[in-house]
């Protein structure tokens, strides 16, 4: 559920009343920008625009949603070159002047325009209209339950499919150990995970690399912690080749990366830096003090403490972050890195 008073949202209105409208919701929603048409009465309190299209594209993806007291027609034909990926999207609602009808017209599920619009209407006394098929047919939305519980979804065309399944009442194989998905779906949708095959789509929540069927719904829980170490000046893209070999050969998702971490003497090393803004993962560092607290690393080297003064990085860091006493994946080098793997407990 997201809580819209967190969130940035920009207001876009066209006449005197859409303005009325636009300041009650500033009053309920703090992080609410207004974007008025400039032939209103000039104002401190908003940005004008002479033109719709102009001025919305540059801020398109500063904001978290966008609510447009117009036309259907006139936000439609606006939005169109600037819609690209309903993961990514931000949610977009409209409405009539009068503030009747509260539209959850993109990004309904995951960007969270339908539930802004419920917001929207308990706000101004308007009526919802939600048009997706789940919530019609009150079945649960897969999309919403994955970003709910931090899920990465690998493969978003399977969502129609797992959706349409739900709403035909057709239960689906669901392979969820951690427990993350499942408690949000009805028994009466789930089958035992060994019944995936190619006529039907299902449900796999795991870090692990599995041939699944293309229907399959594919969701990684950020689990992954990557504790890397490197000579100074080694170049992203060493280190994402490492990284990504690791993976791949172990059978993990880099998709269930939750974090790189390692010691704070690398805190401004280019290549580490640059390679967890690749990943969209943040990077943290550990002290030397911190990182020689782990007594358990299977593989302390005895250079690295000559030369730094810690018994080990990569293994030390990832057991730290984690709190965890082993490890996913043992210390790997290559010739300029150091690489282990461990896993964040799950909660559900």
């Amino acid at each position: 559920m997201i809580d819209w008073a967190e969130k940035k949202l920009g207001v876009w209105v066209l006449t005197p009343h859409g303005m009325t409208l636009a300041n009650q919701v500033k009053q309920a929603l703090p992080h609410t920008d207004l974007f008025a048409s400039k032939k209103l009465v000039p104002g401190e309190f908003y940005t004008a625009f002479s033109s719709l299209a102009k001025a919305l594209a540059p801020v398109w993806d500063h904001y978290d949603a966008h609510y447009f007291i117009m036309a259907t027609g006139i936000v439609v034909r606006t939005i169109a070159p600037l819609i690209q990926d309903k993961i990514k999207d931000p949610a977009v609602v409209c409405g009539d002047e009068a503030g009747s009808f509260v539209i959850s017209l993109v990004s309904g599920h995951i960007g969270g325009a339908n539930e802004l619009a419920v917001r929207l209407s308990t706000i101004l006394g308007a009526t919802p209209v939600i048009t997706t098929a789940t919530d019609v047919n009150q079945v649960p939305a897969i999309d919403v339950i994955a970003r709910d519980q931090g899920l990465y979804i690998e493969n978003k065309t399977a969502i129609k499919h797992v959706s349409m399944a739900f709403i035909k009442g057709e239960p689906l194989p669901v392979h969820d150990p951690f427990h993350l998905v499942s408690p949000h779906l009805p028994p009466a949708l789930m089958e035992d995970p060994s019944l995936f095959t190619s006529e039907k789509s299902g449900i796999w929540v795991d870090c692990t690399i599995r041939d699944l069927p293309e229907k399959v719904l594919v969701l990684r829980p950020k689990m992954l912690v990557a504790g890397m170490g490197c000579r100074k000046g080694v170049p992203r893209q060493e280190l994402e080749d490492h990284l990504r070999h690791v993976f791949q050969t172990h059978g993990f998702s880099v998709n269930s990366l939750s974090k790189i971490v390692s010691v704070d003497l690398k805190a401004e090393e280019p290549g580490l830096l640059a390679l967890a803004r690749t990943l969209n993962v943040p990077i943290e560092f550990y002290t030397r003090d911190e990182l020689d607290q782990v007594k358990t690393v299977p593989n302390p080297s005895f250079l690295v403490n000559k030369h730094i003064g810690v018994r080990s990085v990569c293994e030390a860091a990832a057991m730290l972050a984690t709190g965890r006493t082993h490890l996913l994946i043992p210390k790997t080098s290559g010739k300029r890195v150091t690489f282990a793997l461990a896993v964040m407990p799950v909660t559900s």
